[in-house]
């Protein structure tokens, strides 16, 4: 996938730069060959003849589409990364999922353990050792057929944790052959869009919100 990271910014100033990440771009790799957005915003920023300085505060799934914040300078990353570890950061995601909720809204709390050597995390007993409690609330938007559209809020930032919570709340992400059930193997991408991005600016302490409607295919029907 080729495209123009300029065209993707939504905001940009002296000390950060807001834009859309795309659905199979990862945030960071080190695969040669391979186009992630820290890199693509380094040579953008080499382009503009600027130090090419970029400050990774969060991450998405390579798979997910949705808005990112980066600092473009150490003390704005440092800055952010406090808000970020905080839960001061306004995180909203659209999710498209098989089957219907148990509530029209509600919240869903967990313990999940991640397993780094086969990149997933699963939900697990409280007392389980490395198992951190994950958190989310959720509203039915639409349904349609077998599928429906929620909004969902992190209230932490797990692991893949809406995969793994709507997974195991009978309703995984369609197209998410990792913890889905319908077999879409090899489905790219998933219909999870990080929409909404709120946070304090790091120098101006302005609050600012960011919001972006999703493009992924299997928000078809919804938007």
């Amino acid at each position: 996938m080729v495209f123009q990271i300029k065209d993707k910014i939504l905001y940009e100033d002296d000390a950060i730069i807001v834009c859309r990440k795309e659905a199979g771009i990862p945030v960071q790799t080190a695969k040669m060959g391979l186009q992630d957005m820290v890199s693509l915003l380094k040579n953008y920023r080499v382009q503009k003849k600027e130090e090419p300085y970029i400050g990774l505060v969060h991450r998405l799934d390579q798979p997910v589409e949705g808005v990112m914040l980066f600092a473009k300078t150490k003390q704005a990353a440092s800055a952010l990364a406090k808000q970020v570890s905080g839960r001061s950061v306004d995180k909203c995601y659209y999710a498209v999922v098989w089957g219907k909720m148990s509530a029209a809204s509600g919240e869903l709390s967990d313990y999940l353990l991640k397993d780094g050597k086969s990149n997933r995390s699963e939900v697990v007993p409280e007392q389980t050792a490395g198992a951190k409690k994950a958190e989310l609330s959720y509203r039915v938007l639409k349904e349609k057929e077998e599928k429906s559209l929620l909004d969902v809020c992190l209230k932490t930032g797990r692991h893949h944790q809406i995969r793994v919570q709507l997974s195991q709340a009978g309703c995984p992400i369609y197209g998410d052959s990792k913890y889905g059930t319908k077999g879409e193997n090899g489905y790219l991408p998933l219909a999870l869009c990080s929409y909404k991005l709120g946070f304090i600016h790091p120098t101006t302490g302005k609050r600012m919100e960011f919001e972006i409607n999703p493009e992924g295919k299997g928000f078809d029907g919804f938007f």
